[in-house]
């Protein structure tokens, strides 16, 4: 198949040049959704602090890879117009002034809403001079005992050259004066990282009453013990993000492993991207800084403190579940329930019946994907395991699982995606047990990454050999599991067993593969895949036949694909695009994209989850799978989707996708001018249900019709 679309219409017009969203804009729109649950009153007071710490964990990532890839590129010369044909430099202003006018609405959102509710709530973030003695006296205490002995004071000067600062690290820069000499020194002090962010005031406070003083500011009023027979002038915080991103010529690198591992050495002093520094510090510091780090103006964001909110995850741990979501309790899929608890689960048997939609954290990820892979490792009658790991936890039972399966005489084998951003160190680490196990591990292909989410069981059964498989939307990690939405189809096929028994051999070995049943598989296939379902859609239109389109993912920036779209669009096909965060086409514009809405959905669940559901005449086709509508996703990666063909599934999707283009359903909407309008209450003034809590309600119900009968 070819990538490019055929002849889509003799009808076919030009499109305008203004039809894509910048991609970097488009990002911190996302984010910018965040920090309205923050903002929301209605948000549970401590969910609002930790979207207040999501918000700025985002925005470290964007800055680290994003933000830093753009101004390599621009300093190496290598940077091409954006997608909207901007210049590079153009759009690097755009977004650090975007940025940078988030990160002041994020910062006043925290001391001027989040942090005053808090304090009335009994959760107070106090400062030293609001302290009375005995405070202070428990506080020295703690800090000689716990906090002194490993502080590390770096001065500067002839002697002392300025010490590296490592990336997101806090830093507290402090300006001496030796009374011999009345010469003003400088000196920095890392804030140490393994001790808590936020220090409780007195242990003994009731957990409705509590009291943190946050770290950096412990250490700012016990600086004196550190430069004894100095005098401290004054002291300030400051943090610098640096260019964290990881890139290697893999067709040049003899071992995969090795070179990964140095990359990693070098992300720790990678340049300087960003530096955040406390509102209140001297010009005298401010010039040291931006002269050591060779930075720009455009560079320095001058923020009230405290900086980096995403210490606030800390505060979320605290025991008010009264300031907390009303908690979700994951049920366990029908199909893989027992009659009594002494009865044992048999996932292969219950696969066998009828293939398992699952719908994560909804239904259980114990109960289901580990059960599957946990009965497959023990069972006498299985022959091999086969599996992808993206991402998973320290603590995986799923790793576990595959060793204990090894260990058993069982054929298995890994691939482990050690090229998993900010996830590297950990997959290697795994990748290493694994192999230690007597797993078969191996790293995928030269140039791609496997983002595909696979397991394939082969198992004995009556002198023949049946295969188990199941394909995800998300990755084999027990502890996202729990906050990710996903979807994942298990299925005892023999038509998806021999799709999937290609795609590892290409996966593992040399096989070139294109010719598969139900997958769509990345890079070869999903592309045209894609784009020859999008023209169908657009001709059963024109022919007066049902058509439609619905799309959900994380991203969505492909301009190939988007221009199919507004193509489709033209031709009057349906199209309901779901994105939770970059979305690049344009939604409900006159002439353009008319047929075209747009909706985003956030919550205390990620949507993360891809489902691609076409119409076609009546005859609906839907598929699942690991890809999202980005250049990467469909050129640079192994990305697998499998259509669902049972009509329970089907209908089950339908009708996740009704809940969220529902007008009685909280969520975004993109206006034709490409911003977002957040629909929160409807036109009598009642609070919009949250879609999760919907999902949640409805798989629950659907639970007990099934018990009814």
């Amino acid at each position: 198949m070819n990538d490019e679309p055929s002849d889509l219409s003799s009808e076919q017009v030009e499109l305008p040049a203004d039809r894509y969203i910048d991609r970097e804009l488009s990002w911190l729109a996302f984010n910018q959704r965040v920090l309205e649950l923050a903002e929301d009153p209605s948000t549970p007071l401590l969910e609002r602090a930790s979207f207040l710490a999501i918000f700025a964990a985002n925005l470290d990532e964007f800055f680290m890879v994003r933000v830093a890839g753009l101004r390599r590129r621009i300093i190496t010369g290598l940077a091409v117009p954006t997608n909207v044909g901007r210049a590079p430099t153009d759009v690097l202003a755009n977004i650090n002034r975007r940025a940078y006018e988030l990160q002041l609405r994020h910062a006043e959102c925290f001391r001027g809403q989040v942090q005053p509710a808090l304090a009335e709530a009994g959760i107070k973030i106090v400062e030293w001079d609001e302290l009375d003695d005995a405070d202070r006296e428990i506080l020295t205490d703690y800090y000689e005992q716990r906090i002194y002995p490993v502080l590390m004071p770096l001065a500067v000067d002839p002697a002392h050259p300025f010490p590296y600062i490592s990336g997101r690290a806090l830093n507290v820069s402090i300006r001496v004066r030796n009374p011999n000499t009345d010469k003003i020194e400088f000196a920095r002090l890392k804030v140490p990282q393994m001790i808590p962010r936020y220090v409780r005031v007195d242990g003994r406070e009731s957990v409705d009453d509590v009291r943190f003083i946050p770290l950096e500011e412990l250490i700012a009023n016990q600086l004196g013990g550190l430069f004894p027979g100095m005098e401290v002038i004054d002291h300030h915080v400051f943090r610098v993000t640096r260019n964290e991103d990881v890139e290697i010529e893999e067709d040049e690198t003899e071992n995969l492993i090795q070179a990964l591992e140095k990359e990693l050495l070098r992300r720790r002093f990678g340049p300087p991207i960003r530096l955040e520094i406390s509102d209140d510090m001297d010009e005298a510091t401010l010039e040291l800084l931006v002269r050591e780090f060779d930075i720009d103006e455009q560079q320095v964001y001058t923020l009230p403190a405290p900086l980096d909110l995403s210490g606030l995850f800390a505060l979320t741990r605290v025991a008010r579940p009264d300031l907390k979501f009303k908690p979700h309790i994951p049920v366990t899929h029908p199909q893989f329930r027992v009659g009594a608890p002494s009865d044992k689960l048999d996932t292969f048997a219950a696969i066998a019946r009828r293939e398992v939609l699952v719908h994560h954290p909804y239904e259980s990820f114990a109960t289901s994907v580990q059960a599957f892979v946990e009965q497959a490792a023990t069972d006498p009658d299985v022959l091999a395991i086969k599996q992808t790991l993206y991402r998973t936890s320290g603590d995986s039972p799923i790793v576990a699982s595959l060793i204990k399966a090894a260990e058993a005489g069982k054929q298995v084998l890994a691939l482990v995606e050690v090229k998993a951003r900010f996830d590297e160190e950990a997959n290697i680490t795994w990748a290493r047990k694994l192999e230690q196990a007597g797993v078969h591990v191996v790293y995928g292909l030269v140039g791609l990454k496997t983002h595909c989410k696979l397991v394939h069981v082969i198992r004995e059964e009556g002198g023949r050999l049946a295969h188990y498989c199941h394909i995800g939307t998300g990755n084999y990690n027990p502890k996202t599991s729990r906050i990710y939405e996903d979807f994942g189809l298990f299925t005892s096929s023999p038509e998806v067993g021999r799709d999937v028994t290609k795609l590892f051999n290409v996966l593992s070995g040399y096989a070139i593969e294109t010719d598969y049943d139900r997958l769509l598989v990345a890079p070869l296939q999903l592309r045209s895949g894609l784009l020859e379902r999008i023209e169908r859609e657009a001709e059963h239109a024109r022919a007066g036949r049902p058509s439609g389109i619905r799309l959900k993912g994380n991203s969505m920036v492909d301009e190939t694909i988007i221009d199919a779209l507004y193509r489709a669009s033209q031709a009057g096909v349906p199209i309901d695009v779901w994105m939770r965060g970059i979305c690049s086409i344009r939604a409900e514009v006159p002439g353009l994209s008319e047929t075209i809405r747009v909706r985003s959905v956030l919550g205390r669940y990620l949507e993360h989850s891809r489902i691609y559901s076409f119409e076609n005449g009546g005859d609906r086709e839907v598929f699942i799978g690991s890809a999202d509508l980005m250049h990467r996703n469909l050129d640079r990666r192994i990305e697998v989707l499998v259509r669902l063909d049972e009509r329970e599934h089907l209908e089950r999707i339908s009708r996740f996708f009704d809940f969220a283009f529902s007008d009685d359903v909280s969520s975004w909407r993109m206006l034709p001018d490409g911003s977002w309008h957040r629909s929160v209450v409807n036109e009598a003034g009642d609070v919009l249900p949250d879609l999760q809590d919907l999902v949640m309600e409805d798989r629950t119900e659907a639970r007990r019709a099934r018990r009814s009968r």
